[in-house]
């Protein structure tokens, strides 16, 4: 088997980096903070760990998954609060 070919040197110029001054960096691909994102912002120290979703192959019918993919970026989480809503309320009931 052949070896791959890698390096471990960088080939970044650190130097011209560490040179540069604050106003000469370019941000304006990055969005700026605003106090409102700030204030949503959520620090978890400390805190019980969230609980990890499971990957699964699930059977759905066609219709009902392009319906749900029509509605946007999020669908599946969507799938899934309709789902703990639904298992929420049948606690409720049992």
């Amino acid at each position: 088997m052949k070896k791959p070919v890698t390096s471990r040197k960088s080939r970044t110029d650190w130097k011209r980096v560490d040179a540069l001054k604050d106003a000469q960096i370019d941000f304006s691909d990055t969005p700026e903070v605003t106090p409102e994102m700030f204030a949503r912002a959520v620090v978890r120290r400390g805190l019980k760990p969230l609980a990890r979703k499971k990957q699964l192959t699930l059977r759905i019918d066609s219709d009902v998954l392009d319906w749900y993919r029509r509605q946007g970026k999020g669908y599946q989480s969507l799938m899934n609060r309709l789902l703990r809503a639904y298992m929420q309320e049948r606690r409720k009931n049992v």
